[in-house]
């Protein structure tokens, strides 16, 4: 597929993000500018999910110049799938994860440094540790839909 269907989406919704904050600042009632900013991520959604349905069909439809028997194309499928199932697996758990950690480790190196700011070198260690395992997790996904 190509970039376009990954930047129409974003630029729409940088588009729609510009205009909320347009909309504010020229006094329209907040109520009102969050939801027009609703309803064009709604549309936006909407088009996220037909763009990749519309290429898929023209692809479908254009002839294949190559020769691959279904068996081989399903088996190149399903190995693209499991790859991405297991690249959301490792982000989403290692961010989960790392969320946990710093839930529990961020607010003890806070009072820790409240009470002496001398211990902020070793309490910080703490808190990036945790935030580590979301970055291994980027790491792992990355690595798995390289190779």
């Amino acid at each position: 597929m190509s970039l376009w269907y990954l930047l129409i989406p974003v630029a729409l919704l940088v588009f729609s993000v510009v205009l909320s904050i347009v909309l504010v600042k020229r006094g329209t009632p907040a109520k009102k500018a969050l939801a027009v900013h609703f309803l064009s991520v709604v549309a936006i959604m909407i088009l996220t999910c037909l763009l990749p349905m519309g290429a898929a069909a023209a692809e479908d439809a254009a002839p294949q110049e190559t020769e691959t028997t279904q068996s081989e194309q399903a088996a190149a499928d399903s190995s693209k799938g499991l790859a991405y199932i297991g690249a959301a697996l490792a982000v989403g758990l290692a961010g989960i994860g790392g969320g946990i950690a710093v839930a529990a480790g961020a607010p003890a190196a806070i009072g820790a440094t409240a009470e002496d700011p001398k211990s902020f070198g070793k309490s910080i260690i703490f808190v990036a540790l945790g935030e580590g395992f979301g970055l291994y997790g980027l790491l792992i996904a990355i690595m798995i839909l390289i190779l």
